[in-house]
């Protein structure tokens, strides 16, 4: 009589086999995550780099992140190494793209998939400072390490896209907060000057901003009104909800 059992555990065996030998013949290539940690502070987009360590790049800016355990899959990649270099954690993270060229690392070829996220700096305080982790103004970096410059112009493009088609702007604002607050931060992400008339006029249609009949205090300025951002609007509306176009 035939073991039915053991014929199927030795087919699967041979399956096994068979898929190990397929994979240890594939060529071994490096991948990594890269985390392009965007925050916001003094009106300014900044992001949060590292000095690199690696002698070709010495005195470089760097973007953080490591290479990709073989325990564990690209999310649980990219929170780890937020985690380890800045001591943050329950931060959302968005996988933005995966850069491959050969050449983009000097050591060979190594694979990086990149994630980003959007913090409103004061809200964040960074426990960890190795290789002088710090924020720096997007707008004033000019030369980063291996093809870092190149990830963060693209993660940069990709925050501006994001900020125009989501509300995501008024994360970074106080609960209240002024038409002049606003504008600063869409001017900030995407680096342009807003015709203050016009900004104003196509926040007023879309019917998101609730007014408070509260004026800003303690200002420089002249004090502008101040508005609460209406979630549950937001809620309603969304599926309709084709962006903000300037």
């Amino acid at each position: 009589m035939i073991d039915t059992n053991k014929s199927v555990a030795t087919e699967l065996a041979i399956v096994d086999k068979d898929a190990m030998e397929l994979v240890y013949s594939y060529p071994t290539v490096p991948l990594t995550v890269d985390c392009v940690i965007f925050g916001f502070d003094e009106n300014a987009l900044k992001v949060l780099v590292i000095k690199s360590d690696l002698a070709q790049f010495h005195g470089q800016l760097s973007l953080l992140g490591d290479n990709v355990q073989s325990n564990e899959d690209l999310d649980n990649a990219a929170n780890r190494v937020l985690k380890q270099r800045t001591g943050m954690s329950n931060v959302f993270l968005e996988q933005v793209r995966t850069f491959s060229k050969p050449d983009r690392h000097p050591g060979g070829r190594v694979v990086t998939t990149v994630y980003a996220s959007l913090l409103n700096i004061k809200h964040h305080e960074l426990l960890l400072h190795d290789n002088e982790l710090k924020w720096h103004a997007v707008n004033q970096i000019q030369e980063m390490a291996f093809d870092h410059k190149h990830i963060l112009d693209v993660c940069t493009q990709w925050l501006q896209k994001r900020i125009q088609e989501h509300p995501l702007a008024f994360n970074l604002l106080p609960v209240k907060f002024s038409l002049r607050q606003l504008q600063n931060v869409y001017e900030a992400i995407l680096d342009v000057k807003l015709d203050r008339r016009n900004f104003r006029k196509k926040f007023a249609a879309m019917g998101f901003l609730n007014d408070t009949d509260e004026m800003e205090t303690h200002v420089t300025h002249r004090p502008g009104k101040l508005y609460t951002f209406d979630f549950v609007q937001y809620q309603q509306k969304k599926k309709n909800f084709i962006g903000i176009d300037f």
